[in-house]
């Protein structure tokens, strides 16, 4: 059944709801509360964060504090650089190319894309470090593929580039490389297991073999965790003191095993003597707002004051990834900090209190896309992507083209972007050449994603990463389709005009779309997918949250 849509509000000023949309926001079906069709998190929905961009959420609430996650949707892994009076951040990037996109802030709560700096793809990308040396930016990288492993080290003389090509370090065995300048004025790099290695003067080689230099703190046997696995090495030194940050307990697996301990030395080479509150920061409660909160970065604020950030799982939303969320630290007469943020679901003061009548700085940027601006890299990434990835996108006159690849969503390196919502809505105008199948999807890995698409003559519907089915599709090679994933409940609607739409008589609930589940680390990423022969043309792509 058809319906005609009243374009108010939705999409920047054009409505894009299907008759649900008119139905009030606690009921979108006859008979059924928003929360008996998507209950998991409902407990939480209700969390009052400011809106931005499209109706994106922002940490800062305009009132003085902020309410994390300063950064939503997946950021896991955060490095952050004090450049001056700027901060730097950016994130493992894993399948993700271009990948490591680096953002800017002044206030360590509002956040600005940079660029991207990684081009191409060396494997799942993990836990980064971003440093400057002297007149230098740095970035110390792990990454994997099914037949090699290494750590790369890729270089800038301007945060904003151009970055170098990836430098292999020949350090097949470690991951979670953390950069430090020594009491001997020599660069090091910390390693995940306690270990540590040194550099050449210019970072850009090792200078010596790996040494067992820590043994992490470890937490009581009957704490519930997923394994011990010491990682996430990070270091600052402060006065007479180096501090190392290690995360233990497990990046994911049960909400309560991920954790921050930490550990001082009056030299790199040790001894490191543990801190008497480890752990710094540890869910201890599935009920907490936060799981799995871990992999901690010290940074002082804008202020004097000192912040930790670290990544979190937000609760009953795995499928976003690991979220950034900032803790406030205190410093005690004993030359010790410590966590001051609680389970970070309430509101805390900002970092730099703003005078009355000073607007927000801006923060994140908007996922809708008139492919009339080049956002390659610091919104759409493919997965996976082969050396010539980049040559099938094209803009042209306000179209995407999009050569077609592979089969499905499974081999054909979808276009995708990372978000933060617990609910939102795509939208987009798709033209397909014959013999090409294209729509819309939401992506984990090749082995798990959702979506629908469609070929000239049928549909093609996408569910737990198989193909599920191929009902007839009435408009041919040109339609508007939208897909809605509220709370992880997955609605499509497709339309010959962008003005009538039509439910697909296919609903899907992806709440198990997770690391969880699969592995690998990543999120639930909404896309655009081309398989088959010739190219897909996308016009007018629109994101809201809901």
């Amino acid at each position: 059944m058809a319906d005609a849509i009243n374009r108010r509000g939705l999409f920047g000023g054009l409505a894009a709801g299907a008759a649900a949309a008119s139905l009030p926001a606690s009921t979108l079906a006859a008979g059924q509360a928003r929360d008996q069709l998507a209950p998991f998190g409902k407990e939480w929905s209700g969390r009052n964060w400011s809106r931005g961009l499209e109706g994106q959420r922002r940490a800062d609430l305009d009132d003085g504090r902020f309410l994390n996650p300063i950064m939503a949707g997946d950021r896991p892994d955060p490095t952050i650089l004090k450049d001056g009076d700027v901060y730097y951040m950016t994130f493992s990037s894993f399948e993700s190319v271009p990948g490591l996109v680096i953002w800017r802030s002044t206030d360590l709560v509002n956040w600005t894309p940079v660029t991207a700096a990684l081009k191409r793809y060396i494997g799942s990308v993990w836990a980064p470090e971003l440093c400057r040396h002297e007149d230098r930016y740095y970035l110390y990288v792990p990454a994997r593929t099914e037949e090699y492993r290494s750590n790369y080290v890729l270089w800038a003389d301007d945060i904003a580039g151009p970055w170098s090509e990836p430098i292999d370090l020949h350090l097949p065995d470690h991951i979670d490389p953390g950069h430090i300048v020594g009491e001997d004025g020599e660069r090091y790099l910390f390693l995940n297991n306690g270990d540590m290695v040194p550099l050449a003067p210019d970072g850009l080689s090792t200078a010596g073999p790996v040494r067992h230099v820590y043994d992490p703190w470890r937490y009581p046997d009957d704490w519930t965790a997923e394994s011990f696995s010491p990682e996430g090495p990070k270091l600052i030194r402060r006065g007479d003191w180096f501090y190392m940050i290690t995360a233990v307990g497990g990046t994911a697996g049960p909400p309560t095993g991920h954790m921050v301990i930490a550990a001082r030395s009056r030299s790199v080479h040790g001894p490191w003597e543990d801190h008497p509150g480890n752990p710094l920061v540890r869910t201890a409660s599935a009920a907490e707002k936060w799981w799995s909160r871990g992999h901690a970065t010290l940074v002082e604020g804008p202020q004097g004051g000192w912040w930790m950030v670290y990544h979190g799982y937000e609760n009953a939303f795995w499928t976003l990834g690991r979220q950034t969320l900032l803790d406030p630290v205190e410093w005690s007469e004993d030359g010790w900090f410590h966590a001051r943020g609680g389970d970070l679901s309430a509101p805390l003061p900002l970092p730099a209190p703003r005078a009355p009548g000073v607007a927000r700085p801006p923060h994140g940027m908007a996922l809708s896309d008139d492919f009339s601006q080049d956002r390659f890299g610091l919104q759409w990434s493919f997965y996976a992507a082969e050396p010539n990835e980049a040559d099938r996108f094209q803009r042209r006159d306000g179209v995407l083209h999009l050569r077609a690849k592979g089969r499905s969503p499974r081999d054909c390196s979808p276009l995708t972007f990372p978000q933060g919502e617990q609910a939102y809505r795509i939208e987009c105008e798709i033209e397909i050449d014959p013999g090409c199948t294209a729509g819309l999807v939401v992506f984990y890995d090749h082995a798990l994603y959702a979506g629908l698409g469609f070929d000239p003559d049928r549909f093609v519907t996408h569910q737990y990463g198989l193909e599920r089915g191929r009902p007839a599709n009435p408009h041919g090679r040109r339609m508007h389709l939208r897909l809605t994933n509220d709370r992880h409940i997955i609605t499509f609607h497709h339309s010959p005009d962008g003005r009538t739409w039509t439910k697909f008589d296919r609903q899907m609930e992806v709440s198990g779309y997770h690391h969880n589940v699969r592995g690998g680390f990543m999120m639930l990423r909404p896309g655009l997918y081309a398989a088959g022969q010739g190219e897909a043309r996308f016009r007018n792509f629109r994101f809201q949250a809901l």
